[in-house]
Protein backbone atom coordinates (compact mmCIF):
# COMPACT_ATOMS: atom_id res chain seq x y z
CA UNK A 1 0.00 0.00 0.00
CA UNK A 2 1.25 3.19 -0.64
CA UNK A 3 2.01 5.75 2.44
CA UNK A 4 0.17 9.08 2.57
CA UNK A 5 1.64 11.74 4.26
CA UNK A 6 0.58 15.52 5.76
CA UNK A 7 3.02 18.36 6.34
CA UNK A 8 2.06 20.85 9.16
CA UNK A 9 5.04 23.25 9.17
CA UNK A 10 8.21 21.62 9.84
CA UNK A 11 6.61 18.15 11.03
CA UNK A 12 5.46 15.47 8.80
CA UNK A 13 2.64 12.62 9.85
CA UNK A 14 1.94 9.31 7.94
CA UNK A 15 -0.29 6.66 8.38
CA UNK A 16 2.04 5.61 10.92
CA UNK A 17 0.32 8.95 12.99
CA UNK A 18 -2.89 8.57 11.76
CA UNK A 19 -4.65 9.38 15.50
CA UNK A 20 -2.88 12.30 16.29
CA UNK A 21 -3.61 13.75 12.51
CA UNK A 22 -7.16 12.97 12.67
CA UNK A 23 -7.09 14.62 16.85
CA UNK A 24 -5.68 17.62 14.85
CA UNK A 25 -8.25 17.50 12.14
CA UNK A 26 -6.48 16.82 9.30
CA UNK A 27 -7.13 14.00 6.88
CA UNK A 28 -3.78 12.93 5.10
CA UNK A 29 -4.75 12.87 1.49
CA UNK A 30 -5.18 9.36 -1.06
CA UNK A 31 -2.20 9.48 -3.11
CA UNK A 32 -2.34 7.19 -5.85
CA UNK A 33 0.86 5.43 -7.75
CA UNK A 34 -0.64 6.05 -11.03
CA UNK A 35 -3.49 7.84 -12.88
CA UNK A 36 -4.74 6.93 -15.51
CA UNK A 37 -7.50 9.35 -17.04
CA UNK A 38 -9.19 8.22 -20.47
CA UNK A 39 -12.07 8.57 -22.58
CA UNK A 40 -11.81 6.64 -25.87
CA UNK A 41 -14.40 3.95 -25.80
CA UNK A 42 -11.68 1.33 -27.37
CA UNK A 43 -9.17 2.21 -24.53
CA UNK A 44 -11.22 -0.15 -22.03
CA UNK A 45 -8.96 -3.57 -23.06
CA UNK A 46 -5.45 -1.78 -22.72
CA UNK A 47 -7.09 0.52 -19.47
CA UNK A 48 -7.92 -3.19 -18.40
CA UNK A 49 -4.25 -4.14 -19.12
CA UNK A 50 -3.17 -1.60 -17.03
CA UNK A 51 -5.24 -2.18 -14.12
CA UNK A 52 -4.21 -6.01 -13.94
CA UNK A 53 -0.36 -4.94 -14.55
CA UNK A 54 -0.75 -2.62 -11.48
CA UNK A 55 -2.09 -5.25 -8.99
CA UNK A 56 1.04 -6.86 -10.27
CA UNK A 57 3.83 -4.63 -9.38
CA UNK A 58 1.20 -3.52 -6.57
CA UNK A 59 0.47 0.17 -7.33
CA UNK A 60 -2.60 2.02 -6.77
CA UNK A 61 -4.64 2.66 -10.09
CA UNK A 62 -6.93 5.39 -10.42
CA UNK A 63 -9.17 5.52 -13.39
CA UNK A 64 -10.59 9.05 -14.09
CA UNK A 65 -12.88 8.47 -17.45
CA UNK A 66 -15.95 10.98 -18.25
CA UNK A 67 -18.19 9.64 -15.69
CA UNK A 68 -16.02 10.60 -12.50
CA UNK A 69 -14.23 13.67 -14.01
CA UNK A 70 -16.15 16.33 -12.81
CA UNK A 71 -15.52 14.34 -8.56
CA UNK A 72 -11.88 13.45 -9.70
CA UNK A 73 -11.07 16.60 -11.04
CA UNK A 74 -12.39 18.44 -7.68
CA UNK A 75 -10.66 15.96 -4.81
CA UNK A 76 -7.80 16.28 -7.24
CA UNK A 77 -7.57 20.11 -6.78
CA UNK A 78 -8.64 20.30 -3.39
CA UNK A 79 -6.10 17.81 -2.23
CA UNK A 80 -8.10 15.26 -1.07
CA UNK A 81 -6.87 12.90 -3.94
CA UNK A 82 -3.70 13.06 -5.85
CA UNK A 83 -1.25 11.28 -7.75
CA UNK A 84 2.39 10.20 -7.97
CA UNK A 85 2.42 9.13 -12.24
CA UNK A 86 0.11 10.61 -14.94
CA UNK A 87 -0.40 8.09 -18.01
CA UNK A 88 -2.51 10.60 -19.91
CA UNK A 89 -4.95 9.03 -22.29
CA UNK A 90 -7.46 12.25 -21.95
CA UNK A 91 -5.83 14.07 -25.25
CA UNK A 92 -8.15 15.83 -27.35
CA UNK A 93 -10.70 16.46 -24.93
CA UNK A 94 -9.72 19.63 -23.06
CA UNK A 95 -12.17 18.66 -19.97
CA UNK A 96 -8.87 16.12 -18.99
CA UNK A 97 -6.34 19.07 -19.31
CA UNK A 98 -6.51 20.07 -15.42
CA UNK A 99 -5.35 16.61 -14.34
CA UNK A 100 -2.05 17.31 -16.97
CA UNK A 101 -1.64 20.71 -15.25
CA UNK A 102 -2.15 19.68 -11.88
CA UNK A 103 0.86 16.65 -12.36
CA UNK A 104 2.88 19.56 -14.22
CA UNK A 105 2.22 22.13 -11.11
CA UNK A 106 3.13 19.32 -8.36
CA UNK A 107 6.07 18.19 -9.48
CA UNK A 108 4.10 14.83 -10.63
CA UNK A 109 5.91 12.51 -13.18
CA UNK A 110 4.24 12.61 -16.29
CA UNK A 111 4.54 9.95 -18.86
CA UNK A 112 5.62 11.56 -22.50
CA UNK A 113 5.99 14.98 -20.92
CA UNK A 114 3.91 17.40 -22.68
CA UNK A 115 6.90 19.38 -24.00
CA UNK A 116 9.12 16.58 -25.39
CA UNK A 117 5.26 15.48 -26.86
CA UNK A 118 4.64 18.61 -28.42
CA UNK A 119 8.44 19.11 -30.07
CA UNK A 120 8.06 15.68 -31.78
CA UNK A 121 5.07 15.63 -32.72
CA UNK A 122 6.26 17.98 -35.50
CA UNK A 123 7.04 15.97 -38.31
CA UNK A 124 9.13 19.31 -40.15
CA UNK A 125 11.28 19.38 -36.68
CA UNK A 126 11.57 15.64 -36.25
CA UNK A 127 12.86 15.20 -40.25
CA UNK A 128 16.19 17.28 -39.74
CA UNK A 129 16.57 15.90 -36.19
CA UNK A 130 16.42 12.25 -38.00
CA UNK A 131 18.75 13.03 -40.33
CA UNK A 132 21.11 14.85 -38.32
CA UNK A 133 21.55 11.41 -36.05
CA UNK A 134 22.46 9.89 -39.25
CA UNK A 135 18.86 7.80 -39.92
CA UNK A 136 17.48 7.42 -43.68
CA UNK A 137 14.19 8.85 -44.12
CA UNK A 138 12.51 10.04 -47.49
CA UNK A 139 13.75 12.67 -49.83
CA UNK A 140 11.47 15.24 -48.55
CA UNK A 141 10.75 19.42 -49.67
CA UNK A 142 9.78 21.54 -46.64
CA UNK A 143 7.00 23.81 -47.29
CA UNK A 144 6.51 26.60 -44.91
CA UNK A 145 3.04 27.14 -43.81
CA UNK A 146 0.14 28.89 -45.75
CA UNK A 147 -0.05 31.58 -43.43
CA UNK A 148 3.64 32.45 -43.50
CA UNK A 149 3.98 32.24 -47.22
CA UNK A 150 0.83 32.37 -49.37
CA UNK A 151 2.45 32.31 -52.40
CA UNK A 152 4.99 29.67 -52.73
CA UNK A 153 8.56 29.78 -54.93
CA UNK A 154 9.28 27.36 -58.17
CA UNK A 155 9.08 23.45 -56.66
CA UNK A 156 11.37 21.53 -58.73
CA UNK A 157 9.61 17.90 -58.06
CA UNK A 158 11.89 15.65 -60.42
CA UNK A 159 13.40 14.16 -56.96
CA UNK A 160 9.96 12.73 -55.73
CA UNK A 161 9.43 10.73 -58.30
CA UNK A 162 6.44 10.45 -60.75
CA UNK A 163 4.15 10.07 -57.30
CA UNK A 164 4.97 11.30 -53.94
CA UNK A 165 3.15 12.23 -50.63
CA UNK A 166 1.90 15.00 -49.37
CA UNK A 167 1.15 15.79 -45.41
CA UNK A 168 0.99 18.35 -42.80
CA UNK A 169 3.40 18.37 -40.42
CA UNK A 170 1.21 17.87 -37.09
CA UNK A 171 -1.43 15.03 -36.98
CA UNK A 172 -2.14 11.51 -37.21
CA UNK A 173 -3.82 8.46 -38.28
CA UNK A 174 -3.43 9.69 -41.93
CA UNK A 175 -5.67 13.28 -41.34
CA UNK A 176 -4.56 15.50 -43.99
CA UNK A 177 -1.94 13.22 -46.06
CA UNK A 178 -2.34 13.02 -49.60
CA UNK A 179 -1.12 9.52 -51.09
CA UNK A 180 -0.24 9.81 -54.87
CA UNK A 181 0.35 13.47 -55.54
CA UNK A 182 1.97 14.31 -58.59
CA UNK A 183 1.15 17.93 -59.55
CA UNK A 184 2.10 21.59 -57.72
CA UNK A 185 -1.59 22.68 -58.15
CA UNK A 186 -2.34 19.30 -55.57
CA UNK A 187 0.31 20.39 -53.18
CA UNK A 188 -1.10 24.38 -52.95
CA UNK A 189 -4.99 23.31 -52.20
CA UNK A 190 -3.48 20.59 -49.92
CA UNK A 191 -1.92 23.97 -47.58
CA UNK A 192 -5.09 25.57 -47.35
CA UNK A 193 -6.25 22.52 -45.66
CA UNK A 194 -3.85 23.36 -42.38
CA UNK A 195 -2.46 26.74 -43.15
CA UNK A 196 -1.13 27.10 -39.77
CA UNK A 197 1.26 23.80 -40.48
CA UNK A 198 4.25 23.27 -42.42
CA UNK A 199 3.91 20.73 -44.72
CA UNK A 200 5.86 17.98 -46.08
CA UNK A 201 6.92 16.45 -49.98
CA UNK A 202 7.52 13.15 -49.89
CA UNK A 203 9.18 10.63 -52.33
CA UNK A 204 7.18 7.46 -52.64
CA UNK A 205 8.93 4.74 -50.87
CA UNK A 206 8.63 1.49 -52.47
CA UNK A 207 9.77 -1.58 -49.74
CA UNK A 208 11.27 -5.30 -50.55
CA UNK A 209 9.07 -8.06 -50.51
CA UNK A 210 10.12 -10.73 -47.51
CA UNK A 211 8.58 -13.71 -46.42
CA UNK A 212 5.95 -12.78 -49.32
CA UNK A 213 5.20 -9.54 -47.40
CA UNK A 214 6.08 -5.77 -48.10
CA UNK A 215 9.00 -4.78 -45.68
CA UNK A 216 7.37 -2.48 -43.70
CA UNK A 217 7.22 -2.31 -40.34
CA UNK A 218 5.71 -0.48 -37.07
CA UNK A 219 7.88 -0.58 -34.39
CA UNK A 220 6.61 0.00 -30.62
CA UNK A 221 9.06 1.72 -27.90
CA UNK A 222 7.89 1.59 -24.35
CA UNK A 223 10.27 2.08 -21.31
CA UNK A 224 13.82 1.28 -23.38
CA UNK A 225 12.15 -1.85 -25.25
CA UNK A 226 11.00 -2.14 -28.66
CA UNK A 227 8.58 -4.40 -30.17
CA UNK A 228 8.83 -4.66 -34.44
CA UNK A 229 5.45 -5.80 -36.22
CA UNK A 230 5.20 -6.36 -39.98
CA UNK A 231 2.51 -3.49 -40.87
CA UNK A 232 0.68 -3.76 -43.98
CA UNK A 233 0.84 -0.25 -45.81
CA UNK A 234 -2.41 -0.99 -47.38
CA UNK A 235 -4.16 -3.22 -45.26
CA UNK A 236 -3.33 -1.95 -42.21
CA UNK A 237 -2.75 -5.89 -40.89
CA UNK A 238 -0.45 -6.03 -38.17
CA UNK A 239 2.03 -9.52 -37.44
CA UNK A 240 4.76 -10.01 -34.73
CA UNK A 241 8.12 -9.97 -36.52
CA UNK A 242 9.21 -13.67 -34.80
CA UNK A 243 12.85 -14.40 -33.80
CA UNK A 244 13.48 -16.58 -36.74
CA UNK A 245 12.41 -13.75 -39.35
CA UNK A 246 14.43 -11.14 -36.96
CA UNK A 247 17.65 -13.41 -37.62
CA UNK A 248 16.51 -14.37 -40.78
CA UNK A 249 16.21 -11.31 -42.83
CA UNK A 250 18.82 -9.07 -40.01
CA UNK A 251 15.91 -7.33 -38.82
CA UNK A 252 17.39 -5.88 -35.37
CA UNK A 253 18.43 -2.95 -37.20
CA UNK A 254 14.65 -1.63 -36.73
CA UNK A 255 15.49 -1.95 -32.63
CA UNK A 256 18.40 0.00 -33.05
CA UNK A 257 17.04 2.50 -35.41
CA UNK A 258 14.11 2.71 -33.02
CA UNK A 259 16.20 3.01 -29.75
CA UNK A 260 18.06 5.78 -31.76
CA UNK A 261 14.86 7.87 -32.18
CA UNK A 262 13.94 7.69 -28.87
CA UNK A 263 17.28 9.19 -27.74
CA UNK A 264 15.73 11.69 -30.11
CA UNK A 265 12.53 12.41 -29.09
CA UNK A 266 13.01 11.87 -25.61
CA UNK A 267 9.05 9.98 -25.11
CA UNK A 268 8.71 7.56 -22.55
CA UNK A 269 6.12 5.56 -25.35
CA UNK A 270 5.68 5.56 -29.09
CA UNK A 271 5.54 3.62 -32.47
CA UNK A 272 7.52 4.51 -35.68
CA UNK A 273 6.95 3.73 -39.14
CA UNK A 274 10.54 2.14 -41.26
CA UNK A 275 10.30 0.53 -44.51
CA UNK A 276 13.16 -1.86 -45.85
CA UNK A 277 13.91 -0.47 -49.81
CA UNK A 278 17.37 -0.42 -50.49
CA UNK A 279 18.24 0.37 -46.91
CA UNK A 280 15.93 1.05 -43.69
CA UNK A 281 13.74 4.21 -44.11
CA UNK A 282 11.77 6.01 -41.25
CA UNK A 283 8.85 6.96 -42.81
CA UNK A 284 6.50 7.89 -40.33
CA UNK A 285 9.08 9.49 -37.21
CA UNK A 286 6.92 9.61 -33.94
CA UNK A 287 3.63 8.74 -32.94
CA UNK A 288 2.78 9.15 -29.59
CA UNK A 289 -0.91 8.69 -29.45
CA UNK A 290 -0.74 4.94 -30.13
CA UNK A 291 -3.82 3.50 -30.98
CA UNK A 292 -4.42 0.88 -28.11
CA UNK A 293 -7.07 -1.43 -30.43
CA UNK A 294 -5.85 -5.29 -29.94
CA UNK A 295 -6.03 -7.60 -33.09
CA UNK A 296 -8.58 -10.10 -31.08
CA UNK A 297 -10.87 -7.19 -31.19
CA UNK A 298 -10.45 -5.17 -34.25
CA UNK A 299 -8.49 -6.35 -37.66
CA UNK A 300 -6.03 -4.03 -37.85
CA UNK A 301 -5.46 -3.49 -34.03
CA UNK A 302 -2.00 -4.56 -32.60
CA UNK A 303 -0.95 -7.76 -31.62
CA UNK A 304 -2.49 -8.73 -28.24
CA UNK A 305 0.52 -9.39 -26.61
CA UNK A 306 2.64 -6.04 -28.05
CA UNK A 307 -0.09 -3.53 -26.17
CA UNK A 308 0.24 -6.18 -22.92
CA UNK A 309 3.63 -5.46 -22.75
CA UNK A 310 3.71 -1.81 -23.34
CA UNK A 311 0.97 -2.00 -20.65
CA UNK A 312 3.10 -3.49 -18.28
CA UNK A 313 6.32 -1.30 -19.17
CA UNK A 314 4.24 1.78 -18.58
CA UNK A 315 3.33 0.68 -15.28
CA UNK A 316 7.13 -0.06 -14.36
CA UNK A 317 7.61 3.74 -14.72
CA UNK A 318 4.91 4.45 -12.09
CA UNK A 319 6.61 1.82 -9.98
CA UNK A 320 10.50 3.41 -10.53
CA UNK A 321 9.25 7.11 -9.99
CA UNK A 322 7.70 5.68 -6.43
Amino acid sequence: MPRYFLELEHCAFDTNNANLVYALGYNPPMRYDLCLPWYWEYDDVFAGMIERASIEAGLSLWQIKPDNLLESTTALYKGVTTYRTLLNRGQGDARFEPLLRWGMEHGAKIINPLQASRWSEDKATMHLELISAGLHTPYTILLAPFLEQPVVPPIDLTPLGKNFVIKPSHGGGGEGVILGANSVDEILKARLEFPEQKYLLQAHITPQTLADKPAWFRVFYANHETYPCWWHPQTYVYKNVTAEEESQYRLSRLREITKRIAAICKLDWFSTEIALADEFIVVDYVNDEIDTRIQSRAQDGAPDDVIENIARQLVQIAKASL
